[in-house]
């Protein structure tokens, strides 16, 4: 048995094959991948790693396991599941997913290939576990798979408390002892027990606090484009593929744009924070409903016609349209009258936050410092947006200010 001091778990006692499959190169690579991407250049201290938020899933899951009375064979592959769980993650996290999702079909959690072959797939097979479950399970599949993911799983419990911990932010935190005391099975869902509505709130409304504060914050959001940007264009060079690309950490990535002469300045701007501002912050009414899902392509188009009318090189414009808003854990199952009822039906604070959630959604185009106005106006009038409170400058400026704070 290994006994771990944690931030945020304090002693974590990882036994097993979880104890073996720590040292393995799969989950040493977390290590060298930050959980929270680029946010860290908003909040300095955000530095925890991938390695750190798997092995405190896996404490709450063997926790949760206890608690469920889940034993023996069952439990074994569960907790191999939740230290697993990350392993598919590509540098800087989530920040660079969707253009690697968009060259390979593949997501953080399409792990069966990682964990059925290699050194894991070793020391699965030696402590008598089926890697092909295992990756189920990290998929979210069958009714244990809810755990691991799923609108009541540990992993949300465990990095909802870290990243306000790392962060200093918080709104974040929640009764997480709680949380999975009160969990049960009915009917082969994962709900929590008569009488926790709030419970349930309480995650609901700690995620929803978190994503405008840390998630969402226009510097992540603005760094995290450009390293989206500057990861397509190392894809288009001849001698690295995405495949290649998400197994690779943080480090090899930023090693990898400085080498590159078409992504070198990219790197240099985030690696000395020179980033791009703001030239365009648009709330979700000003936007024309047929932006909202414009495909990668159709984006593209869209920042070389601005980019043109702007008289701009380029590289000089992004355009970040993100997600229409969502909240997953509004359909979290709670008991309810001895009935299982999904949250959103019991919790009149999940249309306030819906409505707010809406209300903070902002489509942004971004620009080097000095051509913000140019690339500002010709990108308002090439997306058809309603100007009024979209373009931005400094306050200090007077020019197209909103009442948004600014850096």
């Amino acid at each position: 048995m290994a006994t771990i001091k944690d931030s945020v778990h304090d002693h974590i006692e990882v036994t097993g094959v979880a104890e073996a499959l720590l040292d393995t190169p799969e989950m040493q690579r977390l290590r060298r991948i930050k959980q929270l991407g680029t946010v860290q250049l908003v909040y300095p201290s955000a530095n925890h790693t991938r390695f750190e938020h798997s092995l405190g899933v896996y404490h709450l899951a063997s926790r949760a396991l206890s608690h469920l009375g889940i034993e023996g064979d069952a439990a074994a592959h569960i907790e191999a599941a939740a230290l697993l769980h990350d392993v598919g993650h590509g540098p800087y996290s989530h920040n660079i997913e969707d253009v690697t999702h968009r060259h390979t079909g593949k997501y953080h959690d399409d792990v069966e290939e990682l964990v059925t072959r290699g050194t894991v797939g070793s020391v699965l097979d030696d402590h008598g576990l089926d890697p092909k479950r295992v990756a189920r399970l990290v998929a979210g599949d069958a009714k244990f798979g809810q755990l691991v993911s799923g609108e009541l799983d540990v992993d949300r419990m465990d990095y909802l408390v870290r990243d306000a911990h790392h962060t200093g932010v918080p709104y974040g935190t929640i009764d997480h002892e709680r949380l999975i005391r009160e969990l049960t099975f009915v009917d082969g869902e994962l709900v929590l027990a008569e009488g926790n509505v709030q419970t349930a709130e309480s995650l609901l409304l700690a995620r929803a606090l978190m994503n405008p504060t840390v998630y969402a914050h226009h510097v992540a959001r603005i760094s995290k484009a450009m390293l989206r940007r500057a990861s397509e264009r190392l894809l288009a060079e001849p001698d690295i593929d995405a495949y290649e690309l998400r197994r690779m950490d943080d480090y090899d990535l930023l090693v990898g744009l400085r080498l590159n002469p078409s992504t070198s300045e990219f790197a240099e701007r985030l690696a000395t924070r020179d980033l791009y501002k703001r030239a365009v912050w648009a709330e979700l009414q000003d936007v024309p409903e047929s932006l909202l899902d414009a495909d990668h392509e159709t984006i593209a188009e869209f920042e070389r016609d601005i980019a043109d009318v702007a008289d701009v090189p380029p590289e000089s414009v992004i355009v970040d349209i993100p997600s229409r808003p969502s909240m997953t854990e509004s359909s979290s199952r709670v008991m309810v009258n001895g009935e299982i009822r999904q949250l959103e039906r019991e919790s009149p604070l999940v249309q306030a936050l819906r409505t707010a959630q809406e209300q903070q959604w902002r489509l942004g185009v971004y620009a080097p410092a000095d051509e913000t106005d140019s690339v500002g106006r010709a990108a308002a009038d090439t997306l058809g947006l309603d100007v009024s409170g979209a373009l931005v400058n400094e306050v200090r400026s007077g020019l197209n200010a909103t009442l948004d704070d600014f850096e």
